[in-house]
């Protein structure tokens, strides 16, 4: 149960809450035909990989670099060599579709006076191309990174750049993520969090749990009403 009366800050995660990861591949379909399912999750799977296998290995390097491996390696496992499409993915991931209430919830927080933030794995060049493709720059007050850091969620030290930041307590913090490792990560660190379960997932076993399940932002948004 979210606690809405001691929440300062709505934080976001950004790759598959706000923004939309298969509308990279979605925009080709054509050209990877039957390969463009696998393509997009592989894809997806491998960033993920990469981005906890470095952090591991204490061997950093930014989202955009991990972005690349993993298309790579998803290229490679469909037997794909075209890199002008390569070319065309990559940039399509830099100008991600957002889902569809998202401008909506955004600008209704923003009218409540909450303060809005993206805390993501992604680089600053990434985020940046996609707030401003998405035309969201204008709702949100804060985007942090984990490039201050050089360790990828779900560390702790990657929730502390909230509280840090804002100089807040934890549970002043309400942390959305459509990721469930993510919202294990958040709930871990002590973050009001809510799962946006978008795709009906199975719910992890893990016993750090969110406080709200929902399948949109809009659902969300509802409890400053």
């Amino acid at each position: 149960m979210i606690k809405s009366e001691n929440i300062k800050v709505c934080v976001f995660d950004a790759y598959g809450t706000l923004f939309d990861i298969n509308s990279a591949v979605n925009k080709h379909i054509e050209k990877l035909g039957e390969n463009s399912e696998a393509v997009s999750s592989i894809w997806r799977q491998k960033q993920l990989e990469y981005s906890w296998l470095r952090s591991l290995m204490c061997q950093y390097t930014d989202f955009w670099k991990v972005t690349q491996e993993a298309l790579d390696y998803a290229l490679n496992s469909c037997g794909i060599e075209n890199n002008k499409l390569r070319g065309e993915l990559l940039d399509a991931y830099m100008h991600l579709d957002c889902y569809p209430e998202v401008e909506e919830v955004l600008k209704d927080l923003k009218e409540k006076g909450i303060v809005t933030a993206i805390l993501s794995n992604g680089s600053p060049e990434m985020l940046k191309a996609a707030i401003s493709s998405a035309k969201l720059t204008d709702y949100i007050d804060v985007v942090l990174c984990v490039d201050d850091i050089k360790v990828y969620k779900p560390d702790p030290k990657v929730y502390k750049l909230v509280t840090d930041k804002f100089n807040i307590s934890k549970e002043e913090v309400l942390f959305h993520s459509s990721n469930s490792w993510d919202v294990a990560g958040a709930s871990s660190f002590g973050f009001q969090v809510a799962w946006i379960n978008r795709l009906d997932k199975q719910k992890e076993t893990l016993p750090f749990k969110p406080d709200m399940e929902a399948k949109s932002l809009n659902e969300v948004s509802k409890v400053f009403k």
